[in-house]
């Protein structure tokens, strides 16, 4: 059982040990005896698509099928506010991609969707040793969330996030601690943010 995969003695502490299995799926197919039991006793399970992988999205990990059970129970207030809907975001956005690709006519709205999608997962491509800040994490997502680069080319977007954080930190240093200490996107400090993306747009010009 993988709730045991570490008993320890409790006259020597107690403790706990993470067991994090690794399946392969065969063509895609994740409703096979062993993962539909693994999945039951976990607390999630991450879904990695080869053709995301070899797309260049990485992590590939499939939104739609990837499930965490612990939730926003482990995120900051404000991750919680900018990023709780972005996950079915993804999923809608990956069906209405296959959708698109049929040639069918796509209405405004759908279209504006669709181009968002694309910056969202441009945005979320996470480089090598490169890992974020909760901080600018939330930063940035809220950018993409509210719609400030829906304007913004989709191959400049990991470019627009990068001077964005420069920004942030080395112009809006007071409204970077702020959020940081306040762990919560408050009316107060969702203002001062909109507010310093507003000013970076002006002067930005992509790359």
């Amino acid at each position: 059982m993988l709730e045991r995969s570490a008993k320890l003695s409790d006259e020597l502490g107690g403790g706990s040990l993470t067991s994090l299995p690794i399946i392969e799926t065969l063509e895609g197919e994740v409703s096979a005896y062993i993962p539909t039991n693994v999945i039951s006793i976990t607390d999630g399970q991450i879904y990695l698509q080869p053709d995301l992988f070899f797309k260049g999205i990485r992590p590939a990990m499939n939104a739609g099928i990837s499930v965490s059970r612990v939730g926003g129970a482990a995120q900051i207030k404000a991750m919680k506010k900018v990023a709780g809907g972005l996950r079915l975001d993804l999923a809608s956005f990956r069906e209405l991609e296959a959708f698109a690709q049929l040639g069918t006519d796509l209405d405004p709205a759908t279209q504006a969707r669709l181009d968002r999608g694309y910056r969202m997962v441009e945005l979320l491509k996470q480089p090598l040793y490169e890992p974020l800040s909760v901080t600018d994490q939330v930063i940035v997502i809220y950018a993409a969330t509210r719609g400030f680069m829906d304007d913004v080319p989709v191959e400049s977007i990991a470019d627009f996030e990068g001077k964005l954080r420069e920004f942030m930190h080395d112009r809006k240093e007071d409204v970077v601690k702020k959020l940081d200490e306040a762990k919560d996107l408050t009316d107060e400090v969702e203002a001062r943010i909109k507010d310093a993306i507003e000013e970076f747009k002006k002067g930005y010009k992509p790359a």
